[in-house]
Parts: C-alpha cells; sequence; structure tokens
C-alpha cells in the first residue's frame, strides 16, 4: 500500500510539473530571449530554477491525488472490503500510507532548505536584472534602499555585517519637501559610527546641471547599518537556520519579524501537511463501490484537501500582515484540518 501510494504520488506530481512548466515557459520565455545574448541555454536554465519551486508547492497536493487514486482504485477492487472483513481497523488500513508520507514530508523540508531556498533567491535576482547577467553578490545583499529623513540612499551591493558593513555602488538622493536637489554617488561607503564615509564621491546638482567632486563626505548620520543588512528579508529565500538568525538580528534592532516568524514556522508544517493528505483523502478509499458513491467521495476527500490549502494560504497571509499571531498563522490550518480528517473517518468508518 505505500509503495502503491508513493508510486500515485510522485506520478501526479511528475504530471503537474510538466504541465504547469510548459505554461509558464510560455509566458517567460519571451522576457528571457528578449534578452541579448539569452538562447536555449538560459531557457533550460529558468527550467532548473523554478521546477523545485513548483515540486514544493504541488508535492502535498499531489499527495491528496495519489491517496485518492490508490485507495479509489482499492475500494473498487473490493480490496478495502476485503482488510475489514479480516478485522483490520480503518486507521490500521491508513498507517502505511501516514508512515510513507511522513517519509515524504521529511524529504519535502529537507529538498526545501536546500534546493528550492538558493533556486528561489537567483531566480528573484534574475528576475530583478530582467533576465539579463545576474551581478555577482559575492553573497551580499543587492539592491538595498535606504530613507534618512527626506533623502533615500541606494546601495547596489551590501557585503559583511555591523561595523564590518560596506556599500559598493552607493547613490544619494538629496530632496527637499519631495524635490530633488542633487545626487551623490560613490563606489563604496564604509560605516564609521557616526555615518557613511563615500570614497570618490561626484555630486550632481539638478538644479545647475553641474558635476563636482566631493572627496570623501560623510553622509547618512542616522542610518545604522542593519537598516541596509536586514533589508529585503525574504523568508523563502533563506532556509530554516538562516531565517532564525536574520529573525533574531531584526528584533535586536527593533525591527518587526511578525511576517517573518510565521514564514519560519510554515517551513515546518508546509511539508508537515503531506501526512494530512491520506486522512483527508480517505473517504474515497471506503463504502461499497457497487453503490455508485465513489465517485461522489472522492469529490469529497478532493474537497477537503483543497479546502486546507486554501485556509493555510489564507491563514500565512493574515500572519504576513500581523493579524495572526505566528504560530497561529502556521499551525492552526494543520491542527484543524487533523481535527476533521479524524472527525469524517471516525464518523463514518471506526
Amino acid at each position: 500500500m505505500a509503495r502503491m501510494f508513493v508510486t500515485r504520488t510522485f506520478a501526479v506530481l511528475g504530471g503537474l510539473v510538466v504541465i504547469l512548466m510548459m505554461l509558464d515557459l510560455l509566458g517567460e520565455s519571451g522576457k528571457i530571449l528578449a534578452q541579448p545574448g539569452n538562447g536555449e541555454g538560459e531557457l533550460w536554465f529558468y527550467v532548473s530554477l523554478r521546477v523545485p519551486q513548483l515540486i514544493e508547492r504541488f508535492l502535498p497536493f499531489s499527495a491528496l491525488l495519489g491517496t485518492l487514486v490508490a485507495l479509489g482504485g482499492m475500494n473498487a477492487n473490493s480490496e478495502i472490503i476485503s482488510m475489514k472483513a479480516a478485522g483490520v481497523s480503518a486507521h490500521q488500513i491508513l498507517a502505511p500510507l501516514l508512515f510513507a508520507s511522513l517519509i515524504i514530508g521529511a524529504l519535502l523540508f529537507l529538498f526545501n532548505e536546500r534546493v528550492v531556498g538558493p533556486a528561489y533567491a537567483t531566480l528573484s535576482a534574475w528576475e530583478s536584472v530582467e533576465y539579463g547577467r545576474i551581478p555577482d553578490s559575492g553573497g551580499g545583499i543587492r539592491n538595498v534602499w535606504v530613507r534618512d529623513g527626506d533623502d533615500l540612499i541606494n546601495a547596489r551591493l551590501v557585503t559583511g555585517r555591523g561595523e564590518r558593513t560596506r556599500l559598493e555602488d552607493v547613490s544619494v538622493y538629496d530632496r527637499t519637501g519631495g524635490a530633488l536637489e542633487s545626487i551623490v554617488t560613490a563606489p563604496s561607503a564604509t560605516f564609521t559610527g557616526q555615518g557613511w564615509r563615500l570614497r570618490d564621491a561626484t555630486r550632481f546638482d539638478v538644479d545647475a546641471n553641474l558635476e563636482t567632486a566631493l572627496g570623501e563626505p560623510l553622509v547618512g548620520a542616522g542610518v545604522t547599518p542593519d537598516q541596509f543588512t536586514l533589508a529585503n528579508i525574504e523568508a523563502r529565500s533563506l532556509n530554516f537556520g538562516e531565517l532564525r538568525a536574520a529573525i533574531a538580528d531584526l528584533q535586536a534592532a527593533g525591527r518587526p519579524t511578525v511576517s517573518l516568524e510565521a514564514g519560519l514556522w510554515h517551513k515546518i508544517s508546509g511539508p508537515l501537511s503531506t501526512l494530512l493528505m491520506p486522512l483527508l483523502g480517505a473517504v474515497a478509499g471506503f463504502g461499497l463501490a457497487r453503490s455508485g458513491q465513489l465517485f461522489v467521495r472522492a469529490i469529497i476527500g478532493m474537497a477537503l484537501g483543497f479546502t486546507y490549502f486554501v485556509a493555510d494560504n489564507f491563514a500565512l497571509a493574515m500572519g504576513n500582515i500581523g493579524a495572526y499571531p505566528p504560530l497561529l498563522a502556521a499551525w492552526a490550518p494543520f491542527f484543524l484540518f487533523l481535527m476533521i480528517g479524524e472527525a469524517v473517518l471516525i464518523r463514518t468508518e471506526e
């Protein structure tokens, strides 16, 4: 039963990934090939970055469909009836599927940590340059914007942490009342404790249309390094350990972390949702096939699974905006549908 469940789950997953990847390429291939020098190699590179994200998103859904196909077929062949006649309970029938889904969930967690996070970060960086050449960030953060009063500071690359933070390709937009007065640019900037020391800076006066050399001025006296290093953090692009460290840094800097904490816990509850799928789809495996209600039962199981995914996405969205506490946003749908699945199974079969 476990082998049947696993083979059907990954067969469904393979079909979904191929179809969705083809549809995705139809929309993105034109943008990729529009860049000079891009060709077939870049299309395959995009596929290699996009496929892990599709696997992450649709593996739990494939486990639901795999359950429906496996149990529906066994019910149609009276195998479920034979097992129940031999004294095997509904929970014992589902035990191999639950064990297999738990292993799949653990593998999905490791896959997300090792593959999906780096792929998502690389694809986001590639999309930000419109599928052109990805700048070598050297492990830093790219294209960070920080406000200093009315002024805006942009760093194309931020490396290091704390006092050793370094900015590359810096632009300071000097504004008064929302009107741009001048633009100060510099190849790099370092933190001095009192502000940011620019190197070989030049100033372009917008009104006079004049560019002058400034040497090494000090700017951004009210801007701290964490405003650069802790900017643009996305939960999906970091693994569990990196995200937890980033949340600790943000909390130490007094920055809000509710949305990131919800994403942190969802890194566990998301893969673990595969454990729910045999329970939610189990309704398709029971009842008499000759009663003509097998199709109806399959629809009910699919509806339960779809409702879980909707509730999970809704709760995560509420957690991201701070309407739900992080733990509630990540775990409430899981435990709610665990109880619903158990209630349906006990009431109808046990």
